[in-house]
């Protein structure tokens, strides 16, 4: 993989930085060192809030990819670099989504266990012609039984890893579980009651079929037709979507918090029909702010079957 100029000037910072100062850890990792825990790197907030729950108190978790930054384009900083360089373990989310983590880890010397959290998640099919996502559709976690088996990976990595605290990442491990399978049962219930007819979703860019596929959503079609966010629709694109919007009755265009909702916008503008987006734009590719209920993935999940049962209710 060639290093764009962002992640080479990052690499070339590092090693100013390690010349200069022995290349010490950065503030999560000397704070792991200093109360006992293990330092952690997590690329992206789903799989850094998964790693919190598990890890609990034992662990020191440096997220990678903050709220509302679109995982797809992500370029590391040197600081991303440092964190790895000293981390125990770095989790992923895997199925290309963090296309850029090889070239970082070799950059940092990373020498411990990389955790692949889409291990035993059945992969939606991706496309073949996006060196991304010819491995599969990554947006794994929109399903809560995969989020499962994902914290389920991470806590078989921490207890190997870290075996004295074995005891602690299992019952960590069993008390989400259980939050994720109310998860599951909640979303279920809020979609039976929402006629068949009405479940019909278009969103900025196709990241949703797993989720569409758990609780039996006709997907219409997407602003950005990719499981990507750099495709753009053609002006025949536009069209097509626009005329099966008004052929099917969909209500709504549900944009996202990490995406710019023009071009959503301007299609509804088309259709006429509204735009979801602002304070109640989806989750798509990132959680919402840290402390706020969408900063978790259980808070997000809820507010996007929320948001989609609302508008597409009415």
């Amino acid at each position: 993989m060639t290093l764009s100029i962002r992640m080479l000037g990052a690499v070339l910072a590092i090693a100013a930085i390690g010349a200069a100062a022995g290349c010490g850890a950065d503030t999560g990792t000397a704070t792991a060192a200093k109360n006992g825990t293990i330092a952690v790197v997590a690329t992206t907030p789903e799989v850094a809030d998964f790693t919190r729950n598990v890890g609990g108190s034992a662990v020191s978790v440096t997220q990678i990819i903050k709220p509302n930054v679109d995982p797809h384009d992500y370029e590391p900083t040197p600081a991303d670099i440092q964190a790895i360089g000293a981390a125990k373990l770095v989790i992923k989310n895997g199925v290309g989504l963090e296309e850029w983590l090889d070239a970082t880890i070799s950059s940092a010397g990373f020498k411990g266990a990389v955790v692949d959290t889409s291990q035993g998640v059945a992969l939606r099919r991706g496309d073949p012609g996006d060196e991304e996502t010819k491995d599969g559709d990554p947006h794994i976690w929109h399903n809560p039984r995969h989020a499962k088996i994902m914290a389920e990976n991470i806590t078989k990595a921490l207890v190997t890893a870290d075996p004295g605290h074995a005891d602690v990442y299992r019952a960590n491990f069993q008390a989400y579980a259980a939050k994720l399978d109310k998860l599951d049962a909640d979303n279920e219930r809020k979609f039976a009651a929402l006629p068949a007819d009405n479940r019909k979703l278009v969103t900025n860019h196709d990241a949703f079929g797993y989720y569409i596929d758990r609780y039996q959503l006709q997907f219409i079609g997407a602003v950005i037709p990719s499981l990507d966010t750099s495709a753009e629709l053609s002006a025949t694109q536009i069209n097509d979507l626009v005329a099966k919007i008004k052929a099917t009755g969909t209500k709504a265009i549900f944009s996202e918090s990490s995406l710019p909702p023009k071009a959503a916008e301007a299609i509804a503008r088309q259709a006429g029909v509204k735009v979801v987006g602002g304070e109640d734009a989806l989750y798509g590719d990132s959680l919402g702010p840290e402390g706020t209920p969408q900063g978790t993935y259980l808070g997000a999940e809820e507010h996007n079957t929320d948001t989609i049962v609302a508008a597409l209710g009415g």
